[in-house]
């Protein structure tokens, strides 16, 4: 906030009433003459008290809903002969010289259909508010400027702060999702899968433009895109056109987007006073959705906002967060290797267990569950549970987080390691071509190892079944424990020809 900020009007002071407001005769419209050209110099008498040459656009508005004053609409935004008839370079953030910034204060004196806060940040601002106010602050007593403006027959007051300053509820850039490499992942990974297909791009307020994505285009379109814009990606228009356009409402305004048979996609806000003429329009596209004007009502798959080419996010636009924004808040506070705590909130029949880890569902596959074999999640954990588990990674793209509950308990085949060449008596639990598989340890859900068929007699065998069954005990050497292939080499073999002298305990 600046230290000096003043309101400079064409009403005197002298005319207000006990609470304030302005009870003269003078017009509140522009004249369009001398007490413009007043303000415009006034204005620069500020600028070039503060040494200011260059001024920088901040949230820029333009056509549709600017209108703050008793000056007839216009057609158009009114900055013909400034900029482009694109508007290109009347962006966020972007500089132009004090004499167009000037001229951007007469647009506004006029209610000329564009709007937007002309600062230096700490240094400079120039706010036009309703009926021809306007605020200009300083970081330096601008004694010189003040009377200037006297003489020019305005009246400046003193102000605490201006009215237009940039309402910010938290730090600048801070909370609001930046366009960077994450997004862009998550951006190609979503259009790879058919879920995204339309970029919305809006650099000023109340205007898009839009783009349809694909594999091969993402980066062609990233590279059009205006500096600090908001981005919002929606998923594919229908092409069921004529269904599109009956379901327009009897009444109420709402957003129609179409594209054209050249591929050309252009939205337009309607109330049913304009149906029939739209619906005109429209015959012949490719393909259209129609949008309420309702937040609550609009569902784009995300969104964010560009930032500066350091990274850093300066645009103070905010968008409406989605659940996949609110998602991408928490995930980017997690890290690999985190130790979270969760509920279990569902286990689906695929055997995947979903756990809450405070509004993001994670995941723990069931080979993540235990060190053992289990048939099923419900072996281990219940739905309601409290559980604290390991994330293995964070995926922005996909905004996935696997989590791990067996990496924070001890591997308990790491105990057998110790009890490699000792022999053992267990029970074969199952018979497969190449050999037995015999349960090591004294437990149902034991560890267990393969007696290879070269290894079950002393002779030749072709089958485990030429030497046991299902059930049967078998005495076996421990040849080899592999924790990270997870793997248990045994040999009946040998046991056969080993000293007397009983098994070890199990």
């Amino acid at each position: 906030m600046l230290p000096y900020v003043y309101r400079i009007t064409k009403y005197d002071p002298a005319d207000r009433d006990e609470h304030g407001s302005y009870a003269g005769a003078t017009e509140a419209i522009s004249d369009h003459g001398p007490v413009e050209d007043a303000y415009l110099r006034a204005v620069a008498a500020f600028a070039s008290g503060a040494g200011i040459d260059r001024l920088a656009i901040r949230e820029p508005q333009a056509p549709g809903f600017v209108h703050f004053g008793l000056e007839p609409a216009v057609s158009g935004h009114g900055l013909t002969g400034l900029f482009p008839p694109d508007l290109s370079g009347y962006h966020d953030g972007a500089t132009v010289p004090v004499a167009i910034g000037l001229e951007l204060v007469r647009a506004m004196l006029r209610d000329n259909g564009a709007w937007c806060r002309l600062e230096v940040e700490g240094a400079f601002a120039v706010h036009v508010g309703w009926d021809q106010y306007v605020y200009v602050g300083t970081s330096a007593p601008p004694d010189r400027a003040v009377a200037r403006t006297r003489a020019l027959g305005l009246f400046p007051e003193r102000m605490d702060r201006s009215p237009y300053d940039a309402a910010l509820d938290e730090e600048e850039g801070s909370g609001q999702r930046p366009a960077d490499d994450d997004f862009w992942a998550q951006l190609r990974w979503s259009v790879v899968t058919g879920s995204a297909a339309i970029l919305e791009e809006c650099h000023i307020d109340n205007a898009s433009r839009w783009h349809r994505l694909a594999g091969d285009t993402l980066d062609g379109v990233r590279a059009r895109l205006t500096p600090r814009a908001r981005l919002t990606v929606w998923p594919d228009l229908s092409r069921d056109v004529g269904t599109v356009l009956a379901g327009l409402p009897d009444e109420g305004l709402v957003e129609v987007v179409w594209e054209d048979g050249n591929g050309q996609i252009t939205s337009t806000v309607a109330d049913e006073t304009r149906f029939a003429e739209l619906v005109e329009r429209v015959d012949g596209a490719r393909a259209a959705t129609v949008l309420s004007l309702d937040a609550d009502q609009r569902h784009p798959l995300f969104t964010a906002v560009l930032p500066d080419s350091d990274g850093v996010l300066r645009a103070r636009w905010r968008t409406e967060p989605t659940p996949s924004d609110r998602h991408w808040a928490i995930l980017k506070t997690l890290r690999s290797g985190q130790i979270c705590t969760g509920t279990v909130i569902a286990i689906a029949s695929f055997g995947v267990t979903f756990v809450d880890i405070g509004g993001f569902t994670a995941m723990i596959n069931i080979p993540e569950l235990s060190w053992r074999h289990i048939d099923h999640p419900s072996d281990v954990v219940t739905v309601g549970q409290e559980i604290t588990a390991e994330i293995l990674a964070v995926d922005m793209a996909r905004q996935r987080v696997p989590l791990s509950l067996k990496s924070l308990q001890e591997d308990p085949m790491r105990e057998l390691v110790r009890q490699v060449g000792q022999i053992i008596t267990g029970p074969v639990t199952k018979l497969v071509p190449f050999g037995a598989f015999v349960r090591v340890e004294d437990r149902d859900d034991g560890f267990e190892g393969l007696v290879h068929n070269s290894e079950l007699a002393e002779r030749h065998v072709d089958r485990p079944e030429d030497v046991v069954r299902a059930g049967d005990t078998l005495t076996v050497k421990i040849l080899e424990v592999d924790p990270t292939r997870r793997r248990i080499v045994l040999s009946h073999t040998q046991t056969l020809s080993a000293d007397s002298g009983g098994s070890a305990p199990r």
